[in-house]
């Protein structure tokens, strides 16, 4: 029979355990090895991974270009060689013409010869004569003549003999008002005369005209001419702008404007004439690499050794041409370039590449040290371990900064 006295509580029976039981149950997990769950370790082994592969997923080989720049004092002469040659150039132009409305004060009938001044060259070693009525023949062959006998100097190619007169069309006739121009001398055709002796106009012919055309208060066209030439001006200048070949370079006085006066014509409304006058730009224009290597070479203490190269901009150079602006149909044009250059090396990528696959940081840094288009190099290689360049130089990235 069991005693109240022997019944224990639940929760005064772990005390009542034996000293020997508790100690043993200790003393197991005491012996028991550690055993890292099995997702932990995943989870361990996946994000070290994933690290290693990001910084090789993000490796970089790569190098930051900033271009060598060069300003140098220019005073030099060129020759250059129509769409040809180490230094080519082309001529483009550009017209436009502007007209206003005048009062008119009748009509008249006209017949007149367009005149013009024209400058005679000569590139012989002796001077020539030419006589009363020589012929002059425009690119489209229209005919002026000289009424009295010229000579012209003696020359050279770079340096012609000149002389200037006035030619006279051979018909009357607004057709002959042709701007800016070249003239050979038909009487010279197959002798050496015939390329050595040539003459150009720097402005338009005018005064030719024949049948009816309005009267026109002089004050009033001479007013309305000069607003018109004011007008065209910065239009022309647009023009000729518009029209320079992608990567050619115009520079300050390798253009000419000229400006004619046409003959006033019946407006639409009655009573009322218009006063025309066109303006035509030429120009001279250059491929910019050929022209700064051109100038590079002619600076002395420069040591270029015909790297390409670009100019910046021209606004610090002046173009003279002592025998004027190229005809339409010259070989070859000579001027002299004067002024400050600001030039900056072409850098090219695969050149970069090329020149430090394969190496060391610190090789690298050597080798581009030499090359004289580079200002600074900055060489980035990631992961932060990697110190050689890749040899494959198309995995190596190469950005040219602005200098």
């Amino acid at each position: 029979m069991r005693k109240l006295d022997d019944i224990i509580p639940p929760s005064r029976r772990r005390e009542t355990e034996p000293l020997s039981s508790h100690a043993s149950r200790t003393l197991d997990l005491a012996n028991r090895p550690f055993v890292l769950p099995t997702k932990t370790l995943v989870a361990a082994v996946v994000v070290i991974a994933a690290s290693v592969g990001a910084l090789f997923y993000f490796s970089t080989a790569k190098v930051e270009v900033t271009p060598n720049t060069v300003s140098a004092a220019v005073q030099s002469s060129f020759t250059a060689n129509q769409s040809t040659g180490a230094l080519p150039y082309e001529i483009i132009t550009a017209d436009k013409i502007a007209s206003q409305s005048v009062k008119d004060s009748g009509t008249k009938t006209v017949s007149s010869s367009a005149s013009g001044t024209i400058t005679i060259y000569n590139t012989q070693s002796k001077a020539q004569k030419l006589i009363a009525n020589t012929r002059f023949a425009t690119t489209a062959g229209l005919i002026f003549r000289i009424k009295s006998a010229v000579t012209v100097p003696s020359g050279s190619a770079t340096k012609p003999g000149s002389v200037s007169v006035t030619a006279y069309a051979d018909k009357p006739g607004d057709s002959y008002n042709v701007g800016p121009t070249s003239f050979t001398i038909p009487g010279f055709a197959g002798t050496p005369q015939a390329s050595a002796v040539y003459g150009k106009s720097s402005a338009a012919m005018t005064g030719g005209a024949s049948g009816t055309v309005p009267i026109v208060d002089a004050a009033a066209e001479k007013q309305a001419k000069s607003a018109l030439i004011a007008a065209l001006a910065p239009d022309l200048a647009t023009s000729i702008d518009a029209k320079i070949p992608s990567g050619y370079l115009l520079v300050p006085g390798s253009a000419t404007t000229t400006y004619q006066e046409l003959a006033p014509v019946s407006s639409g409304t009655t009573g009322m004439a218009e006063v025309r006058v066109q303006g035509t730009v030429t120009a001279v224009v250059f491929p910019n690499v050929a022209l700064a290597q051109a100038i590079a070479k002619s600076v002395s203490g420069l040591s270029y050794n015909g790297e390409p190269m670009t100019l910046v901009s021209t606004k610090g150079l002046t173009l003279s041409a002592p025998a004027g602006l190229p005809a339409p149909d010259a070989s070859s044009f000579t001027f002299v370039l004067s002024g400050t250059a600001s030039l900056i090396y072409s850098v090219d990528p695969t050149r970069i590449e090329a020149a430090v696959s394969g190496k060391t940081r610190t090789a690298a840094e050597v080798a581009l040290s030499a090359y004289p288009e580079v200002k600074r190099a900055v060489i980035i290689l990631r992961p932060f371990w990697r110190q050689t360049f890749p040899q494959d130089p198309s995995t190596i990235a190469v950005t040219v900064a602005n200098p």
